[in-house]
């Protein structure tokens, strides 16, 4: 249940707090006092739609809180949820659940588990077929979960079948498809016959072929440097150190570095002579190069980022081929699971549809009686339960979705298509009414459900909240003195003006303020005859 809700910032309200309770919430108030806004409000809390129009004027953002008590939700923290949801005027959204960021799309999902809002714009529920089925279902009760539990074990394994099928190639043709294409990857690859360590030296070769010209210039230029005359001056200065070597000893050493020397750069020289004879270009070797070097980058693209992963991956195909070339066994073998478990899905999926058209008409005539109260006497309610032949569902092969038709000589169409947000609330109403003690969802909120009604309809209206909120928490907004008269909790919404500002204003009234609000809506005044009235229905409701 809702326990708080914090509006900030949101047309005429400025700043809101609002403690609500269990049983029948119900909000009055003058007209344009903000009652729409606060239900605007648990639908921007509940992930719909906003405008930027909506934030109050001269502010930058909205912001709307929510507390609500739920000790059975992963989310609650002592029981509790706090949802947060807050609006920039440059379109930024900001929402939280307990303090943890979320999409707008999360807390639109998450909030549908526990909120409902019937109004004017807000039928989300009623509109999508799949809650359709939910309805009916929750009609039937613990029958159609014991049936839709044994479906749902031979409907996994179904899957799992399906999945495995697929990876097995299971259809011949595709399998084959499959095969042809391995192969030809594994021609290509063994083609190529490639080595590990062949693209690194092609690179080497590449590198020097491409830059010949540039070391046959810096290794003529490095001979000639060395040449015979520095080997000579060498030479030179080490015969003259000989002549005095006997003299001192560092003359002797002084000698036998310079002949090192003198034996190390002889060797160098023959080195880069014989590199400047080794230098050369040969532009059809290059050209065989580059060939060579673009094949293996071809075959990285598509099998490797190395020669080695694509000799891994053609070992890898050639096991894949061999596993593909001895599945039908295991297919054949699956497809006959799949064929029994097809059989046992139908049989259990035609007890469900049975029993959802059985049941689908008993759900329909109370739904309809329901109608005949709220003032829609002409309207007729008519639940489609289809059997597809072809098609396996989640919870069997049916397709629910509920029809209506609101006047006499009318074609019935799909609920979504009625126009009237009054009467999608009462057939809302209607609904929850017949499921009021099997339905789950938590918090109900109803708007405009007193349009175009009075008199007897009224207070049937204000029964059926009465008796739905003895199972939910139910938030109304009227204007009928019926249904406030029936509340749990009333509460008035006012406005005034501060600053040269409007502010909305929200107030949970005593039980004489709850009186005078009844005697109020029921005719616009205050007086000893009004007093009475209400006072008569709240005494209906004590009763």
């Amino acid at each position: 249940m809702i326990t708080n809700l914090h509006i900030r910032n949101i047309g005429i309200i400025e700043n809101v707090e609002i403690d609500f309770n269990k049983g029948l919430n119900v909000l009055t108030g003058e007209t344009g006092a903000g009652k729409t806004l606060i239900l605007g409000s648990l639908g921007i809390i509940s992930g719909g739609r906003f405008s930027k129009e909506m934030i109050r004027k001269g502010e930058t953002n909205s912001y709307v809180e929510l507390c609500m008590y739920n000790p059975k939700s992963e989310y609650s923290i002592d029981g509790n949820i706090i949802i947060s949801r807050e609006i920039n005027i440059n379109g930024r959204n900001m929402c939280k659940i307990n303090g943890r960021m979320v999409t707008v799309n999360e807390l639109k999902d998450f909030m549908s588990k526990f909120i409902e809002i019937h109004g004017q714009n807000d039928n989300q529920n009623l509109l999508d077929i799949k809650e359709h089925q939910k309805y009916l279902d929750g009609f039937i009760g613990n029958k159609i979960e014991e049936l839709k539990n044994e479906y749902s074990n031979y409907y996994t394994r179904y899957n799992e079948i399906n999945k495995e099928l697929k990876e097995n190639y299971g259809d011949d043709k595709e399998r084959q498809r499959k095969i042809d294409l391995l192969k030809y990857q594994i021609n290509e690859i063994e083609v190529a016959n490639l080595k590990e360590s062949e693209e690194g030296e092609l690179e080497e070769k590449r590198k020097i072929i491409m830059n010949s010209e540039k070391i046959a210039n810096s290794l003529t230029e490095a001979d000639m440097a060395l040449g015979e005359n520095t080997i000579d001056l060498l030479s030179t200065s080490i015969r003259a150190l000989e002549k005095i070597e006997q003299i001192d000893k560092k003359y002797e050493q002084t000698a036998n570095n310079l002949k090192s020397v003198y034996y190390e750069l002889q060797e160098i020289s023959k080195d880069i002579s014989g590199y400047r004879k080794d230098t050369y270009f040969d532009e059809q070797e290059r050209n065989q190069i580059e060939e060579r070097l673009d094949l293996i980058y071809d075959l990285k693209r598509k099998y490797g980022n190395s020669i080695a992963e694509i000799l891994q991956y053609n070992e890898e195909i050639k096991q894949e081929i061999d596993k593909i070339e001895n599945l039908e066994e295991r297919n054949n073998e699956l497809k006959n699971e799949k064929n029994k478990v097809e059989q046992k899905m139908t049989e259990i999926a035609l007890k469900i549809h049975n029993l959802r058209k059985e049941n689908a008409k008993e759900l329909s005539s109370q739904i309809n009686k329901n109608l005949q109260d709220l003032e829609m006497k002409n309207a007729k309610i008519n639940i489609h339960v289809d059997y597809i032949e072809d098609e396996f569902y989640s919870t069997g092969k049916d397709k629910i979705e509920i029809y209506i038709s609101t006047n006499l000589g009318e074609d019935e169409k799909e609920l979504s298509k009625i126009a009237s947000g009054g009467e999608m609330s009462r057939v809302m109403l209607s609904i929850k009414t017949v499921l009021a003690n099997t339905d789950k969802m938590p918090v109900l909120v109803f708007d405009e459900i007193d349009t175009g009604i009075s008199g007897k309809a009224a207070n049937k209206v204000a029964e059926k909240l009465s008796r739905i909120s003895k199972n939910h928490q139910v938030l109304c907004i009227s204007h009928l003195p019926n249904i406030a008269a029936r509340a749990d909790y009333n509460y008035f919404i006012s406005k005034n003006v501060k600053n040269e500002r409007t502010n909305t204003n929200i107030k949970l009234l005593n039980e004489n303020e709850v009186i005078n609000e009844i005697a109020r809506i029921s005719s616009g005044e205050i007086n000893e005859a009004t007093i009475k009235y209400a006072t008569e229905l709240r005494n209906k409701k004590a009763s």
